[in-house]
């Protein structure tokens, strides 16, 4: 039960050359005039960046519910607790340019009433740590959740109904105006990030860069864990955790490491996508952005990585198109797409193309005896 490599030689000429295109020709090609046939507007640069910041919380659920089995139906929850993080942090940095021109508070709490900023809110000035809390909070709260879920054996529907439950949970507590995050309205009107213009061209490239290099890092991390002893033993637990816990192997700690390191990587993944998408709301929260993270994972095929980018982007750009042009038709697609996948592809898009390649693979060449004397 050894490790194995990352990649094969293709496999990293793959990785470098779909990376290399994307870091620097998409940012190339927005640079172009506009004039230019081959320009890339630049309404289409962030959400690009969407889509890479969706892919990485896809692969946090996927490196769960994939390989170690554990399906968690609250994974929007760290993807959010990780946005508030970064917005908190950008309600700061517009000071006194907001609406009521007040540099202490954010305008929310000027026009709550509010008389001082909450403790909470204290060291949101400073990115680092807005970039610690990022990582902490959701971190935390996976691991004190899973430290009694997983050592009180919860499994199965479950955990997945708790889990559903605590994202929930959050969502009402966010929703009070008296909890100091913007009640349903959210944190919005960012100013700036770093010092740079949140709103010009180059900070949006910046941001998309940003969003596509933690996608292959989160990638590469991921891809790390399972290629590893670890990984073995988290497929094992997938398919027999019995047999596990009798071969003497921690279960519990080893689904506590992997869940925290899963809320860890949605939380960049829902800081990077604040930013972009200029605004932060409870509504990042509802139970059904969680089931639809875990369509992602199901359409692309979960347990392959690879599948859960690929089903996150191709969902995504499903509904962008639906959205746009049949708004009403969009959820019955998305259940449709889901029902079809489950019954017809079990094994989702990576699964299905396994399959064709081995039905276009010709047959072994069958071996003839030679005649004995």
């Amino acid at each position: 039960m050894g490790a194995t490599a990352l990649f094969d030689r293709r496999g990293w000429l793959w990785f470098l050359g779909i990376g290399l295109v994307l870091v620097v020709g998409v940012p190339l090609l927005n640079a172009l005039p506009v004039t230019s046939p081959l320009h890339i507007p630049n309404y289409l640069v962030p959400l690009f960046g969407k889509y890479s910041c969706y892919a990485l919380l896809a692969l946090s659920l996927d490196l769960v519910w994939g390989y170690a089995g554990i399906l968690s139906l609250g994974h929007g929850a760290f993807f959010a607790l990780g946005g508030y993080a970064m917005g908190m942090y950008l309600m700061r940095q517009i000071g006194a340019r907001g609406v009521y021109a007040n540099a202490q508070l954010p305008d929310f709490m000027v026009f709550l009433n509010w008389k001082e900023l909450p403790w909470y809110w204290y060291g949101f000035d400073h990115f680092a740590l807005a970039a610690a809390m990022v990582l902490l909070v959701p971190g935390l709260l996976a691991f004190i959740f899973g430290w009694f879920a997983f050592r009180s054996r919860v499994t199965g529907v479950y955990l997945s109904i708790i889990t559903q439950a605590l994202t929930y949970a959050l969502l009402l507590v966010f929703f009070r105006n008296d909890t100091g995050f913007g009640g349903n309205n959210g944190l919005t009107d960012f100013k700036e990030i770093l010092g740079f213009d949140i709103q010009s061209a180059g900070t949006r490239r910046g941001l998309y860069i940003a969003s596509i290099v933690a996608l292959g890092l989160g990638f590469l991390l991921c891809r790390a864990i399972v290629s590893s002893k670890l990984g073995r033993v988290l497929l094992a637990l997938r398919d027999a955790e019995s047999r596990v816990r009798f071969l003497g192997y921690s279960v519990a700690y080893t689904k506590l490491f992997v869940f925290t390191v899963s809320a860890c990587i949605a939380g960049i993944a829902g800081a990077l996508y604040v930013p972009q998408v200029g605004i932060i709301n409870p509504s990042e929260f509802s139970p059904a952005n969680s089931i639809e993270i875990a369509i992602w994972v199901a359409v692309g095929g979960r347990g392959t990585l690879i599948g859960a980018v690929i089903g996150a982007v191709a969902v995504n750009l499903m509904k962008t198109w639906l959205t746009g042009s049949l708004p009403e038709l969009w959820l019955f697609a998305l259940g449709g797409l889901f029902v079809v996948m489950t019954l017809l592809f079990p094994k989702g898009v990576i699964g299905m193309m396994a399959q064709w390649r081995a039905r276009r693979r010709p047959p072994p060449a069958a071996v003839v005896p030679e005649p004995t004397s």
